[in-house]
């Protein structure tokens, strides 16, 4: 026997006319996505070590961390441009250094040698302190990266568009991809804004977002296209009010699960996987919103009179 839910988001059967404020939210979005494009040039992403180029060095000392000290043992050490921070516990810290110039035998040489003053310093500064590991990007193997993960995003939203056309109709698809690239353009501000190392783990967080909000946007297409078979003589607009009540429930249960699962990753979890869960955070939120303000106002646009006209057809034939 079919058993109701005991908690629902909404009441069964509610008449929420989303599309009476289509306008305002393309507007919306359109200008929060300027805005973040503005952010992207200035003050731009903090590129981390994977596309930047750089070494990172984890040190864990015996008790909690001096940064003070670290900072005047590195300087001693003529270590220059050093970030620290710490992640985790109170005892480990996380040390960024500027690439050395140079190329070959002779880079290799420089970071080597900058490591060992590295590791030096961070013993003269606590004693007992060690280096737990550290890792060298060189910028030619920082700059392919980069490329690469744009090259990811760019075929992941190709694709996403082929298979929309393919399962639905042209105008589904359009309207997925440019609500998916307006979500991207709002993360990539947010990431402006928060000063959130962008690195291939913040890749994965967008890729992430963008499988999370196709999936989204594709249970609301589905809605609607059984709709457009159903009431065969309803308009679009209506259709779409209707689509979206009746998947509501279901989007919000589903956005509040994924969303209460990441929240205690970005509270406790260490800086890397911080960075990573509150981006995820920020995207659910949006890929949520972007479904019903968004991708339902830009089908709206493209289809109100192909999509309903090709229904009446099929009826007639």
């Amino acid at each position: 026997m079919f058993m109701r839910p005991a908690f629902r988001f909404v009441r069964d059967g509610t008449k929420i006319r989303f599309m009476r404020g289509r306008f305002i939210g393309l507007a919306t979005s359109a200008f929060l996505s300027i805005a973040s494009i503005g952010l992207f040039f200035y003050p731009g992403l903090s590129l981390g070590i994977d596309f930047k180029g750089g070494i990172v060095v984890e040190a864990r000392t015996p008790g909690a961390a001096d940064f003070a000290a670290l900072k005047a043992a590195l300087a001693a050490q003529h270590v220059p441009s050093a970030g620290l921070q710490r992640f985790g516990a109170n005892n480990d810290v996380l040390i960024r250094l500027d690439a050395p110039t140079g190329h070959g035998a002779a880079s290799e040489a420089a970071t080597q040698s900058l490591v060992d003053r590295t590791r030096v310093a961070i013993r003269a500064a606590q004693p007992g302190a060690k280096m737990l590991r550290a890792d060298a990007v060189g910028a030619s193997v920082s700059a392919e990266l980069f490329r690469n993960g744009l090259l990811a995003l760019g075929l992941s939203l190709a694709m996403i568009l082929a298979y929309i056309w393919i399962r639905f109709e042209w105008e589904f698809a359009v309207s997925a991809v440019v609500t998916l690239i307006l979500d991207l353009t709002k993360t990539i501000g947010f990431l402006a804004i928060s000063r959130f190392q962008f690195d291939l783990v913040m890749v994965a967080a967008l890729l992430t977002i963008l499988g999370y909000s196709t999936n989204d946007k594709v249970v609301v297409y589905d809605r609607v296209r059984e709709n457009l078979r159903k009431y065969r003589s309803m308009d679009l607009r209506s259709l779409i009010d209707l689509s979206i009540n009746e998947t509501l429930n279901r989007t919000l249960g589903t956005s509040s699960t994924v969303f209460l699962a990441a929240l205690p990753l970005a509270i406790f979890a260490g800086s890397t996987l911080s960075g990573f869960a509150w981006v995820m955070l920020f995207g659910i939120v949006v890929g949520t919103s972007s479904s019903i303000f968004i991708a339902a106002p830009l089908l709206l646009l493209l289809g109100e009179k192909r999509l309903r006209r090709d229904t009446q057809a099929t009826v007639k034939r």
